[in-house]
């Protein structure tokens, strides 16, 4: 796609049609949505934009910015500015405690993962409140990029009793199905769902913008003894996850 040609004021630029950042950003959505601008594709730089549109830097730097905060382009400091990919949007129910690969599988997404952090590590604060571990105790700590179908979704960062998985390495997909190879499958779970914005490290593995709205999901597992087996902090891509959740009326007492 020749984007300069795309860009031709003379083909979409109206007089009369409001704003020129307002033109020029809806010309550069129009392009995403019909796939004219394909994603992953670089963007010209804002001087050879304003050159070709005969627009002032400060409209098409304002047009550039408007779309990366609705996370349609993606700005990289030092690279210059890309279309941003926009995995489909899925629902998670919320009653169902399923590992990302199970529910990958049961969308027939292919689930992938890139190892970030996997071991035993001396617990954090946090971790040893969480799991109810003593200062001497190691915990296992697993931090990996889920992907479905290519599409970065969420970094999750698990851990665990050393005793609940003793041997961090042993996963390969799905947490889940080596904890119930040991006996371990939490049978239920708490979850707080909090919205954060990214940090520039976050941002840059789930491919959006840094500063840009997301979804922090911590979650406590359960035996079904009651006891502890996993905390989770995982962050979610503002655009993959809708989470739902239903509700019934409570009966009114007797």
């Amino acid at each position: 796609m020749n984007v300069a040609a795309f860009l031709e004021p003379a083909d979409w630029f109206r007089s009369k049609g409001g704003p020129r950042y307002i033109q020029l950003r809806q010309r550069l959505s129009d392009g995403v949505t019909t796939g004219q601008l394909a994603t992953g594709s670089p963007l010209p730089p804002e001087r050879e934009i304003a050159a070709i549109t005969g627009f002032s830097r400060v409209t098409v730097r304002k047009a550039i910015r408007s779309l990366a905060e609705d996370g349609v382009i993606l700005q990289k400091q030092g690279s210059g500015s890309f279309i941003a990919s926009r995995p489909k949007q899925m629902e998670q129910n919320l009653s169902r405690l399923t590992s990302f690969s199970e529910e990958m599988a049961r969308r027939g997404k292919d689930a992938t993962s890139r190892w970030l952090e996997r071991g035993l590590f001396m617990p954090s604060a946090d971790e040893i409140t969480c799991l109810c571990l003593t200062n001497e105790d190691q915990v296992a700590r697993i931090t990996r990029l889920r992907l479905a179908d290519g599409d970065p979704i969420a970094i999750e960062r698990a851990s665990l009793p050393t005793d609940i998985l003793p041997n961090p390495l042993a996963v390969e997909t799905s947490l889940y199905e080596t904890l119930e190879g040991h006996g371990h499958r939490p049978v239920k779970a708490l979850q707080k769902i909090s919205a954060i914005n990214l940090t520039d490290q976050d941002a840059d593995l789930l491919a959006t913008s840094p500063k840009d709205a997301g979804l922090q999901i911590e979650r406590t597992s359960y035996l079904s003894c009651g006891r502890v087996a996993e905390f989770t902090q995982s962050t979610y891509r503002k655009d993959a996850y809708t989470f739902i959740a239903e509700l019934r009326l409570a009966k009114e007492p007797a």
